[in-house]
């Protein structure tokens, strides 16, 4: 009876077309996500007193730190036996091609994008900003932590779009049938981890921007704690969030990798402890740090 509920899921890959180059939903939703980032961490600045040089800079550090981190994170960390096979798949990790054994190429974009390395990408692009502009390692960190569930949640729905990391075979009513998945899961019905990662991301963020407003306004004689952005508090709040429900969903995903199947804890699981325990701790730094100016 539940087989009437379950979503057929049959999206095109494919938004639209111009010539033989196509546009993809997933790229689309990356470019969502990643310009809601930069006007979101833009008004953060202005409502900062931030200098527009010291903002303008940003954003390309983002997009390389998130690109080249979450590219290497997913060659890596999950198939290095197949992108260090050969110098031709070498090649591919950094160049968005597929070379044929006759030598031809042909464009295929970045398949295969690893959050967890995305975050260290971007956590290392951060770094260099802050060497090259002077902003504040931890004020920076807290003004992207705010903005970043968006850009999540958005890529995210573009794994959706993409039938691509998918959830186990369930019954509930609200699965999804991943017509356009790989052919060893399609027509099974499955949970929708992307979507329930996209829903969770979305209000993380509205989590840490109330709590941002909290700090901004004029401190309450009762109120005892209000996060100050600079303390490493949302940064935190952020890492904790995100990594702690992407370790407890991920008991409802299939793994990405055969390697994975005997494991106890799959690869994003495991990848995702130290995060947390980065959050956990730069929770408690900016909740003394805040907790100290009151």
């Amino acid at each position: 009876m539940n087989g009437l509920l379950y979503i057929i899921w049959d999206p095109s890959e494919t938004l639209f077309h111009i010539g033989h180059f196509g546009i993809r939903w997933y790229s689309l939703f990356w470019l969502i996500g990643l310009t809601a980032g930069y006007f979101i961490v833009r008004k953060l600045y202005k409502e900062q007193k931030l200098k527009d040089e010291q903002f303008e800079p940003l954003f390309i550090y983002c997009f390389l730190g998130i690109l080249i981190g979450a590219r290497l994170g997913h060659c890596l960390f999950y198939e290095p036996d197949v992108w260090l096979s050969s110098w031709q798949r070498f090649i591919e990790i950094f160049i968005p091609i597929r070379i044929h054994a006759d030598g031809s190429w042909n464009f295929v974009g970045y398949q295969g994008l690893a959050s967890h390395g995305g975050t260290l990408g971007l956590m290392i692009a951060l770094w260099l900003y802050c060497k090259h502009t002077g902003v504040r390692m931890w004020h920076v960190l807290d003004n992207i932590a705010i903005a970043t569930p968006i850009t999540a949640c958005c890529i995210r729905l573009g794994n959706l779009m993409n039938s691509e990391i998918v959830g186990k075979i369930t019954d509930v009513p609200w699965a999804f049938v991943f017509v356009n998945g790989d052919p060893t899961i399609a027509h099974q019905p499955r949970h929708p981890g992307q979507l329930y990662e996209a829903i969770a991301y979305f209000c993380f963020f509205f989590i840490g921007w109330w709590l941002y407003k909290r700090g901004v306004r004029k401190p309450h004689p009762t109120r005892k704690f209000a996060p100050q952005v600079g303390t490493g508090f949302f940064f935190g709040l952020c890492l904790t969030l995100i990594f702690t429900f992407r370790f407890f969903i991920e008991y409802t995903k299939e793994v990405q990798v055969d390697f994975e199947s005997g494991m106890m804890f799959n690869m994003g699981q495991l990848l995702s402890v130290p995060f947390i325990l980065l959050g956990i701790w730069s929770m408690l730094r900016g909740s003394l740090t805040a907790g100290g100016e009151h």
